[in-house]
């Protein structure tokens, strides 16, 4: 395809194929216009631009030398791909990111050929593309994997764990580490460049494995000793030791902005002979828009914006968010107790726990995108008369379950669980929705858990279970802004496993969960103009379940229905059981759950998902008006 000089190079391409027609010195442009492309779509959706905005040449290389999709491109995390999804065919659909109906805000399977894994959780990609390199290597096919990993998501083991077992991919799997952080590597420039051209150049390949076949008629000892000669050499000049050590061929590193250096590089390593190999790539969070290279997180995750002056969109003013609420509250009950400690997983301000470093740094730890370790690492400050509080997003804190269950419920371990982003999180959609907290973490025997109805709520939750010793303790509350109701000035101790009545009838029990408290006064207020008296009780308690209050409702109510936030096998599931196991239901009561769709939901704004999820209060009154017309069918053919 060839451009014409007034249009724009982004113009002539669709696909990488496209891409690929074009001539080296086209790429800059090409890039250029990448990356504004990129921030006017930004700017109008919101999402994530500083990550984005670092990989633009990285995109742009990696399309332009390799065979994409048949080599199998994997972005860990998700978030940095949304250049590689313009690339990629989406382009016209670039600026419905993370809306109904629109493009997600991570990679998917089942939105392009071009995303061959699903990475909105981090550390995952080297496992997979290892996959896929070992199964195309089986079944004679040509295809290799390559994993662009961030070097925040090389804090998790999950990555260490794949890269012990890269050599039986051979030279099929390639991982390039995105270093915008500075973290790893020193600053590069031409001597650095050079070097890298150098080690991944086939000539350099050729001598070295000469150079093997020789040292291998060596006496062992002599044979290690060059070896390790190599090796050293190598890992002074580049820093790459760790990496060689774990069987990959380090080179780096490079650039990552300079196209001159990337194609040259990532040509020599797609035609080269060795076993696997990683490619130290150092980028520029932010990189080439002004307001994100200066702000702090340079634009991780944005609102919509100005794209001239950067400024965001501001969120209406409103009550303050469930996230600061745990916050500010976890801050006070630390100023009275010098053992409470706080962990959270690379998501310090995520989790409000910023917050609490500036207030108490020498017991705060960010133990980086290690969910497992952060979870063992609190049972044991436990174990030794801490009181930690792991502070964990529902989604994220699937990743360390086994530690959940064998370190902390097993051995009774007085671990507390915050659980942010619990229920439905709207734009991030079904990666990042908590759907799961109450149904895996309610099963566990000596696991307390509880959701906060509102704000105030959430400050007695955090005083509760800062005070409860006995065993583990999790307390769950949504994203986004609280309900408006007064905090309180001294916050309560709950009584464990005790609900509360909000409001009194006498015909139907609407026992609610969480944060659907809402919508279930809601419901009672529609009932109440049908002339059906509604008993409204916030439970507060998954687990252990307020069984002398559900049993009183169930005698003395017709209509029984359980209103949660959470999967199928949760608080609805633990309340049947116990009426099925006290013979509650022998008397015709209707007992009804509603819960969350046994599906993953898309992204959407919140109030859409729960209308879709049918957890409003309109759905709710239709719930009871169904099982009161079951009843009285039922009723009416018994009498006939």
């Amino acid at each position: 395809m060839t451009a014409n000089p007034a249009t724009p190079l982004l113009d002539t391409v669709d696909t990488p194929d496209d891409l690929r027609k074009l001539k080296p010195a086209q790429l800059r442009q090409l890039a250029d216009e990448l990356r504004a492309e990129m921030i006017s779509a930004v700017g109008q959706t919101g999402g994530h631009l500083g990550s984005g905005l670092g990989v633009v040449e990285l995109t742009v290389a990696i399309h332009y030398v390799f065979d994409t999709p048949v080599d199998r491109l994997i972005w860990d995390v998700g978030h940095q791909a949304y250049p590689h999804k313009i690339l990629t065919g989406r382009r016209d659909r670039i600026r419905t990111l993370r809306q109904g109906g629109g493009l997600s805000g991570f990679t998917k399977r089942s939105e392009s050929e071009y995303d061959p894994f699903g990475t909105a959780h981090s550390s995952t990609s080297i496992s997979a593309a290892l996959g896929f390199a070992v199964a195309n290597k089986i079944q004679g096919r040509p295809g290799r994997g390559i994993a662009v990993i961030g070097d925040g998501a090389m804090s998790a083991g999950m990555a260490y764990e794949a890269m012990n077992n890269a050599e039986q991919a051979g030279n099929r799997l390639v991982v390039i580490l995105n270093d915008n952080d500075m973290s790893i590597a020193p600053p590069v420039g031409g001597l650095s460049a050079y070097l890298a051209r150098l080690v991944s150049s086939g000539r350099f390949l050729g001598l070295r494995e000469l150079a093997r076949k020789f040292a291998r008629r060596l006496p062992r000892p002599l044979h290690l000793a060059a070896k390790k000669t190599d090796e050293f050499a190598r890992g002074m000049a580049m820093g790459g030791t760790l990496f060689e050590e774990l069987g990959f061929y380090y080179v780096g590193p490079i650039d990552g902005h300079d196209l001159d250096a990337l194609i040259p590089v990532l040509e020599n390593v797609r035609d080269a002979g060795e076993g696997p190999i990683l490619v130290h790539v150092v980028t520029q969070k932010g990189k080439g828009y002004a307001p994100a290279e200066e702000a702090a997180d340079k634009y991780h995750g944005v609102q919509k914006f100005n794209v001239v002056t950067g400024e965001q969109a501001k969120s209406p003013a409103g009550p303050p968010s469930y996230t600061g609420i745990f916050a500010k509250a976890l801050v006070a009950e630390a100023e009275r107790d010098p053992t409470i400690c706080a962990i959270t997983a690379a998501m310090p301000s995520g989790t409000g726990l910023d917050k609490f470093v500036q207030q108490f740094p020498d017991r705060s730890f960010d133990v980086g995108i290690a969910e497992q370790h952060a979870v063992t690492f609190a049972a044991g400050l436990a174990a030794e008369g801490m009181r930690p509080f792991c502070a964990i997003y529902s989604t994220f804190l699937q990743r360390a379950f086994d530690q959940v269950v064998h370190d902390v419920a097993i051995q009774n371990l007085p671990v507390r669980f915050a659980i942010d982003r619990a229920g439905l999180v709207g734009a991030d959609g079904a990666t990042h929705a908590g759907s799961f907290d109450i149904t895996y973490l309610a099963t566990l025997p000596n696991m307390v858990v509880m959701a906060a109805a509102d704000e105030a709520e959430l400050v007695h939750m955090t005083h509760t279970a800062a005070l409860h010793d006995s065993g583990p303790i999790a307390f769950r509350y949504p994203r986004g802004n609280g309900e408006g109701v007064a905090l309180p000035d001294v916050p309560q101790q709950l009584e464990i496993g005790k609900g509360r009545i909000v409001r009194e009838g006498s015909k139907v029990a609407l026992l609610s969960l969480g944060t659907r408290l809402g919508e279930a006064l809601k419901a009672a207020d529609l009932l109440e103009a049908k002339g059906l008296s509604a008993t409204v009780a916030d439970l507060r308690f998954a687990k252990p379940l307020d069984t002398e209050l559900i049993r009183k409702l169930m005698l003395s109510h017709e209509v029984v229905v359980t209103v949660e936030e959470g999967s199928i096998g949760g608080l609805g599931a633990h309340v049947l059981t116990m009426a099925s196991d006290e013979g509650l239901t022998d008397a015709g009561l209707k007992i009804r759950t509603m819960r969350l769709p046994d599906i993953f939901q898309d992204q959407d704004k919140p109030e859409a998902q729960y209308d879709e999820a049918g957890l409003n209060a309109p759905q709710i009154v239709d719930t009871v008006l169904k099982a009161l017309r079951h009843n009285s069918a039922g009723v009416n053919e018994a009498r006939a």
